[in-house]
């Protein structure tokens, strides 16, 4: 069980496991990669009893990230809008390289301090590394920290990702927002893919969506496609300034 929670709690685990291979690609290949790495992962409270708990175990843990001065910057947002994930928290660190991310801060104490403060009240769904796609997407690796946004995730049938990518970058001049899109590269079944809309309101979102619907040519290569709104978590936020509500 220890292994199993080492496995995904925190960039300093994760990344031990999940990153060796990944630093050696990136100093083999071209810059392109570099900076491009984002870390998401997702849980939620073992049942409601532990609800109230965990709020308030994960503040402590993202107090010992302040104090520890992690470089990092930290991202909190619940799932508001879902059918299967509603009220889990995502969170998730963007626009790293390979090597800031096998080079944590602290990865022993990050998890001796979780593993009192906020692993007995919760229970992880997912957890992955992510490159960051400029050629799909209007921004860059990192998102604006505004109060909402729309998270899609996107997984397709096997061998699927070179024609899915190719379509949507020749959808990319079309966008008329900040649009992230992620592919997995460590930590999941793939080949997976996620988007983030970073909105100021829900009306933002919602006056986009005709606009911001994937080109009709990828429908086939789809498995399945979730759609949902995110709230960003003013108070649970390191090395994050929120934009304010419009």
């Amino acid at each position: 069980m220890v292994n199993r929670w080492a496995r995904i709690v925190g960039v300093g685990i994760l990344a031990g496991t999940l990153l060796p291979t990944l630093l050696i690609s990136q100093t083999t290949q071209s810059t392109r990669t570099k900076g491009l790495y984002a870390v998401i992962g997702i849980f939620r409270a073992i049942d409601e009893r532990h609800s109230v708990d965990l709020e308030a175990g994960y503040i402590r843990h993202l107090e010992w990230h302040r104090q520890a001065k992690d470089s990092f910057g930290w991202y909190s947002y619940s799932i508001s809008v879902s059918t299967e994930r509603q009220r889990s928290i995502i969170y998730a660190t963007f626009g790293h390289t390979a090597a800031e991310l096998s080079n944590p801060v602290s990865p022993a104490e990050d998890w001796r301090d979780a593993s009192i403060t906020l692993l007995p009240h919760i229970q992880f769904t997912g957890s992955g590394i992510y490159e960051f796609l400029p050629g799909l997407s209007r921004g860059n690796a990192v998102p604006t920290p505004t109060p909402l946004a729309e998270y899609t995730t996107v997984e397709l049938n096997y061998g699927a990702g070179k024609a899915f990518e190719a379509a949507v970058a020749g959808e990319q001049s079309k966008l008329q927002g900040e649009t992230l899109w992620y592919r997995l590269v460590e930590g999941g079944n793939a080949p997976r893919y996620v988007r983030l809309r970073p909105r100021a309101s829900l009306a933002g979102i919602l006056d986009e969506h005709a606009d911001q619907a994937l080109p009709e040519k990828v429908n086939g290569l789809i498995s399945k496609m979730t759609v949902e709104t995110l709230n960003l978590l003013p108070n649970m936020l390191v090395n994050v300034t929120p934009e304010p509500a419009h």
